[in-house]
Parts: C-alpha cells; sequence; structure tokens
C-alpha cells in the first residue's frame, strides 16, 4: 500500500513539473493506489491533514514562489504557467499561502511558507486495539430533524449543540417509540460530508432514530440502501473519544483491513454519562470490500 500512495505522489510532482497549469486529477491518483476516487479523496485528507485539492495548490505556489525569488520571469509568465487566469488572481492565491504579494517578495526577498513534498511511511501504533464488528444492514429510513452544519474535527460542534437543543423532547420521545433495530435510540448521522473532510466544510447533520416505520408528519427523512456497514465502539471522553475514534478509523483502520469506505451516512449511538463528560459510543461507518 505504501508504495502505491507514494507513487501518487510522484505522480503529483511529474504532472506540477511537466505541466504545472493543468489539473492534478485524483481519479488517476486513484488508480494508482488501486481504489476508488471517493476512497483515495477521504483517506488522502485523513493520512495527510488536508484535503488534496489544498496540498496540491500549497505545492504548485511552492514551486511558483521559488521562479518568483530567482527573478528570470516575469510575475505574468509565472502566474499563467502555474494555471492562473490573471496576475490578480495568481497574486491573490500567493499572498493567502505566503503572506505576502509576489511582487513584494521578488523586491524585498521575503521567506516564503513551502509546502514540502509528501511521502508516506510506516508509523508503528495501533499499541491498543479497536474494537468492531461487520454488519450487513437491510435498506432503512434515519428518521428525524436534519440541518446543515459546519465540520469540527475537535471539541463540541456549536452549530449541532445549538440545534439538538432546540429540538422539543415531546419530538425526540415520540422518534425513539419508532427505533426498531440497530444501532437504537437517539442517534446523530452525518452525511455528505464535504471533500477531504476538511474543518468548516459543511455537511448535513441528522438527529434522530433508525427505523423501517413511516416518518411522522413534517419530520424528515432519509432513506438509506441496504449495505455493509462497519461498527466500532469507544468509551471515554465526550466528544474527545469519539472524534479520535473517528480519526483512528480512517488513518489506521481502513489501511490495515480489506474495506473501503462508501457514501452514506456515519452514524454514531452515544450513551452519556449523567454529568456530560463521559460516553459510551457506536460508531457506524458503510464499508464495501476493498
Amino acid at each position: 500500500m505504501l508504495e502505491r500512495w507514494n507513487a501518487a505522489m510522484e505522480h503529483v510532482e511529474q504532472r506540477l513539473g511537466e505541466s504545472p497549469g493543468e489539473p492534478v486529477e485524483a481519479g488517476e491518483l486513484a488508480r494508482l493506489t488501486a481504489t476508488s476516487e471517493y476512497h483515495f479523496r477521504r483517506m488522502f485528507s485523513a493520512l495527510a491533514g488536508m484535503p488534496l485539492s489544498v496540498y496540491v495548490r500549497r505545492r504548485r505556489l511552492t514551486l511558483a514562489g521559488a521562479e518568483v525569488l530567482a527573478g528570470r520571469e516575469s510575475l505574468l509568465d509565472i502566474a499563467v504557467r502555474h494555471g492562473y487566469g490573471s496576475g490578480e488572481a495568481f497574486a491573490r492565491a500567493f499572498r493567502a499561502q505566503h503572506g505576502v504579494g509576489p511582487a513584494d517578495a521578488r523586491r524585498r526577498g521575503a521567506a516564503l511558507a513551502a509546502q514540502p513534498r509528501m511521502t508516506f511511511r510506516l508509523v508503528v501504533e495501533g499499541s491498543s486495539s479497536m474494537r468492531y464488528r461487520i454488519v450487513d444492514k437491510p435498506a432503512f429510513r434515519l428518521v428525524g430533524p436534519g440541518t446543515r452544519v459546519p465540520l469540527v474535527h475537535e471539541g463540541m460542534n456549536p452549530a449541532i449543540v445549538e440545534f439538538v437543543r432546540g429540538i422539543d423532547p415531546a419530538v425526540l420521545e415520540r422518534l425513539a417509540s419508532l427505533s426498531d433495530q440497530e444501532p437504537r435510540g437517539i442517534v446523530s448521522a452525518s452525511h455528505n460530508v464535504p471533500e477531504g473532510r476538511r474543518e468548516g466544510g459543511e455537511l448535513d447533520y441528522h438527529h434522530g432514530v433508525v427505523t423501517t416505520a413511516e416518518p411522522p408528519r413534517g419530520v424528515d427523512a432519509l432513506e438509506v440502501p441496504a449495505g455493509t456497514w462497519a461498527v466500532f465502539e469507544s468509551s471515554g471522553e465526550f466528544p474527545k473519544a469519539l472524534q479520535y475514534l473517528w480519526r483512528d478509523v480512517f488513518t489506521q483502520w481502513f489501511p490495515s483491513n480489506p474495506y473501503r469506505s462508501r457514501p452514506g451516512p456515519e452514524i454514531s449511538a452515544t450513551r452519556l454519562s449523567p454529568d456530560g463528560t463521559h460516553a459510551d459510543a457506536e460508531l457506524w461507518i458503510p464499508v464495501e470490500p476493498d
């Protein structure tokens, strides 16, 4: 696996060197890693800590920065070669990464912010085991209120907290009575997660139950087709333990097991301690054989 991923990173460098203004196709990188584009994007983000598009842009502007400082070409020629339609667009992107415009950087010989070339290597982790099981589920409904919220990787998500507080307890009690299968009780679900799982990107959040029952009038319902799910268990400080479990699933479990993620809602069923600081949780991730 590592050889394939490093070959994909080498392909990125070749594209940036030979055709710097042309897009780097995620589909081609996925082919080199022998996986789907959807899985490649999610795995890259989990392993690299940034979406593929951000990494490519940073590498492109790193190479462009060296050319700006070298002073052998006009700024417009550098901008066009790296795929920018105008000097203004290039200057905005350059300033966003380096903290200074290209003209000022050339005049002052400014220090620039480089994005190093990325490689993947084996790091021995997994000193603690991950409890999981594989479940084949028939089609079901995720019934309950839904909204759009920003993605937050650590700590409480204020938008979710505010949304859940605004749900009438009587509605939740009625929904709980509809729960007729695993995961039971009131659950949380994230769907249409933004590309690369970037912080601040928006996703669909649902707060409700997994059921085959008809939804009450006026209540949102997400139809979920039959499929396979990997179910992980976690126990610890809330919400840190659950958020770290999400991270470990994508950075440790997937690279070590013959499955890949597939589109679908990621569901968590959480039982909080009375003081709200500790949680026992299950995380349901839609998967398919790799």
